[in-house]
């Protein structure tokens, strides 16, 4: 069968791949154009394999609120390069991934990767993206945040490589869409300092005994007396906890007030009760996904 321009054109409309690689895989297929579609799935399987052991570290976060801020969905989709994580092919399988998460809600990637969503295969989208862009294409996270007498709130940077989920406790029904804007304050105070945890009993044991072990190992160095180190490293603790629990952080919005501060006030004002519970920080360059 001859190989015209057109049927190279219509493969190309078909797949997305290269007008090179569509030529390439109608030869191999002797004109077949359902037979050079599978040769195109299979190079993109093939170029899947060659990249696994790249890294990719560009890529997009994605959130998407749910049930009228009952609950939430971030995921992160990684390529190796920015100019790719810009691209329309990259952006739409993100959104593919997580318009499957919305909709089947996955316990982990593992799970995600055996999935269909819409009548595509995770895997094969994966694979024919992978082919296609000839990046090393990772899913390499989500959560799926619920929300039973509060609200999940969102916030992405711009550029879309750093997202924040935080969910807010005991919540009123009535003042639901007036807190929702002092969450989003939250949201960008996690996204701006990068806390680590919400409270200070959340910081294990063995974290604060190696931070008061550093401590008192810098103090000896200053020449301080032994019999005050245990003092000096609860003072400097102190000062870890403001920098790494979200609640005793300074605020980004006013730094007089602490973020407990803000929501005491807030609680004081309208009789109410909210806690913030938890918050999912996803940035590109986390090391520890």
């Amino acid at each position: 069968m001859e190989i015209t321009a057109q049927l190279v054109k219509k493969l190309r409309d078909k797949t997305g791949a290269g007008m090179m690689d569509c030529k390439k895989a109608l030869v191999e297929a002797n004109g077949d154009f359902d037979k050079a579609i599978e040769v195109l799935r299979k190079k993109g399987a093939s170029v899947a394999a060659k990249r696994a052991e790249r890294t990719a570290s560009e890529g997009i976060v994605l959130t998407k609120i749910l049930d009228e801020g009952k609950k939430a969905i971030i995921v992160e989709v990684n390529c190796e390069t920015d100019f790719v994580a810009k691209s329309d092919d990259f952006v739409n399988f993100a959104n593919f991934i997580l318009d499957t998460v919305v909709a089947k809600e996955p316990k982990s990637v593992d799970e995600l990767l055996t999935l269909s969503y819409n009548g595509k295969s995770v895997q094969d989208e994966l694979t024919n993206i992978t082919g296609k862009i000839g990046e090393k294409i990772e899913i390499s996270r989500f959560k799926i945040e619920t929300a039973q007498n509060g609200i999940v709130v969102d916030y992405i940077h711009h550029g879309s490589k750093l997202g924040v989920l935080i969910r807010i406790d005991e919540v009123p029904e009535a003042q639901k869409t007036e807190f929702e804007n002092l969450a989003k304050d939250f949201a960008m105070q996690v996204a701006a300092m990068k806390p680590t945890y919400v409270h200070r009993n959340e910081v294990p044991e063995a974290v604060m005994d190696k931070e008061k072990e550093i401590y008192k190992e810098i103090s000896r160095k200053e020449g301080k007396p032994e019999q005050i180190l245990d003092k000096i490293a609860e003072g400097r603790l102190n000062k870890f906890f403001q920098e790494n629990c979200l609640v005793e952080q300074a605020s980004v919005k006013d730094n007089s007030k602490s973020v407990a501060d803000i929501l005491n006030d807030y609680n004081k004002k309208n009789s109410s009760k909210a806690v913030i519970k938890l918050f999912h920080r996803f940035h590109l360059s986390d090391e520890n996904k």
